[in-house]
């Protein structure tokens, strides 16, 4: 009879646990998924890498091809978008549809984010990019991606991005042929997390994806 009740008080604190691990993996979901993709470049995660751009020769435009010095190197069409789920009562658009760029030549746009309604209202805004296999390249030195943004009843606020396309793109033979690049914006309204009271993109993002490789 001892022997059975301390088997049921194990295996109460092995349910127990596991339930707690459970609880504290889909609490932590949405930041370990954020950085994951951040880091590797996942599902057209744009590249937040800052050893990548405090190397200074990095930043500058690449006029010649690496292979052929004879040839020029082309800009790149980065076009824009911008998306809002429904439970969000904003426009959010880009201030420009596309620019130009060269790998290695940093660029700067804004989007442009307007609530209509009568409150105050906190969105929280992520992002991809297509083709997805450009995401390892494509890098942002400052933008509002994952940042809380409130804005009050009626406001429209300027929001800046700064990137690069890193030159190592032409060194791949599966990017140096990448003429055309789409980042896209999508703002959810914010929603706390219950237990480190952070805010979060009120959606499950495992689940988001913008695009397919092209």
């Amino acid at each position: 009879m001892r022997e059975l009740k301390m088997r049921n008080q194990t295996t109460l604190l092995y349910s127990t646990a596991g339930l707690i691990l459970t609880l504290g993996l889909s609490y932590a979901a949405v930041p370990l998924y954020r950085a994951f993709c951040a880091a590797t470049g996942y599902s057209g995660t744009p590249m937040t890498d800052r050893e990548r751009y405090s190397d200074a020769s990095r930043l500058h435009p690449t006029y010649s091809d690496p292979f052929n010095e004879t040839k020029d190197t082309e800009r790149i069409r980065i076009s824009f978008s911008a998306t809002h789920s429904d439970q969000i009562p904003w426009s959010f658009v880009p201030e420009q549809p596309e620019i130009y760029v060269l790998p290695g030549e940093t660029a700067l746009t804004f989007f442009k984010a307007h609530n209509y309604s009568d409150k105050d209202i906190i969105g929280i805004a992520t992002y991809n990019v297509v083709p997805d296999r450009i995401a390892p390249y494509f890098a942002k030195i400052e933008c509002f991606c994952f940042e809380e943004q409130k804005l009050l009843a009626g406001e429209v606020i300027d929001l800046p991005v700064f990137f690069f396309l890193d030159k190592d793109m032409l060194e791949d033979g599966e990017t140096r042929d990448v003429k055309d690049v789409i980042l896209n914006y999508t703002f959810f309204s914010a929603r706390r997390n219950p237990v480190n009271g952070q805010l979060e993109p009120d959606t499950d993002l495992s689940k988001y994806r913008v695009g397919k490789d092209a």
